[in-house]
C-alpha cells in the first residue's frame, strides 16, 4: 500500500456507470500522469470496470467503497490491487489479508485508528475528511499515532489539497475533482487528463 500510495500521491475516486468507459478513462489517467484509480462499488458497473482497467496495464486500480467480503471476492476476481472502505470492517480487512491484498479501511476517530492497529492496518482512510475536522483533525491524531499513515478522503478538491498533503503523516489524498463523472458521462476524456495534470503539477513541489 505504502509504496505506490508514496509514488501517486493523488488518488482518483471513481464512479463510472458504464464499463465501456474504464478503457478511455484509463488512457486519459495515464496521459495526465495519475495512473492510479479506485473505482467505487456505488454502481452495477464497478467490478466489470475494475476488470477493463486492471487489464490495461498502466494503472494501478483498486475497489472503493467495499463494505462486505463478498464485495472483496468480486473486487479482487475482477483484478483490484487494492480494498477500499468507507469504514472498519473486520470481516473485509480478514478477507482482504486471505486474499493478499491491501486493505484500506476507514477511520476518523482514535478508536477506530486503534481498533485498526489490532488487526495490523497502521495505513487509513481518513473518511470523509471535510466534515471530521480536515487537515486539523488529521494532524491532531498523528500526535498519539505516530506510526500511523493517513489517507484523507471526502470533500478534497484543488482548493485544499495542499492543505493535507503537507502533513508528514499523510501518504496520500483520495478525490474526485480530476474525474468528474458528468465528464466521463459525456466522453470528455481530453478533460480527465487536463484536470489530472494539474492536480500532478499543483504538488509537484512536495
Amino acid at each position: 500500500m505504502s509504496t505506490f500510495l508514496g509514488t501517486n500521491r493523488i488518488v482518483p475516486v471513481v464512479v463510472l456507470d458504464d464499463p465501456a468507459a474504464a478503457g478511455p478513462l484509463a488512457d486519459a489517467l495515464v496521459a495526465g500522469g495519475l495512473p492510479v484509480a479506485e473505482v467505487t462499488f456505488r454502481t452495477d458497473a464497478a467490478a466489470a470496470a475494475i476488470a477493463r482497467m486492471s487489464r490495461h496495464g498502466g494503472v494501478t486500480v483498486g475497489a472503493g467503497t467495499v463494505t462486505t467480503p463478498e464485495q472483496v471476492d468480486a473486487a479482487v476476481e475482477a483484478g483490484a490491487s487494492f480494498v477500499v472502505s468507507p469504514g472498519l470492517s473486520a470481516a473485509v480487512v480478514t478477507r482482504c489479508r486471505a486474499h493478499g491484498v491491501p486493505a484500506l479501511p476507514g477511520a476518523t476517530t482514535a478508536t477506530e485508528i486503534m481498533a485498526a492497529l489490532e488487526l495490523g492496518v497502521d495505513v487509513v482512510k481518513f473518511f470523509p475528511a471535510g466534515t471530521s475536522g480536515g487537515a486539523k483533525a488529521v494532524a491532531a491524531l498523528s500526535a498519539p499515532f505516530a506510526n500511523v499513515r493517513f489517507v484523507p478522503t471526502g470533500g478534497i478538491d484543488a482548493s485544499n489539497a495542499l492543505d493535507y498533503l503537507r502533513l508528514p503523516s499523510v501518504l496520500a489524498i483520495g478525490g474526485s475533482w480530476m474525474v468528474p463523472r458528468s465528464a466521463i458521462a459525456a466522453g470528455d476524456f481530453a478533460a480527465v487528463t487536463r484536470l489530472a495534470a494539474e492536480a500532478v503539477r499543483s504538488t509537484s513541489s512536495l
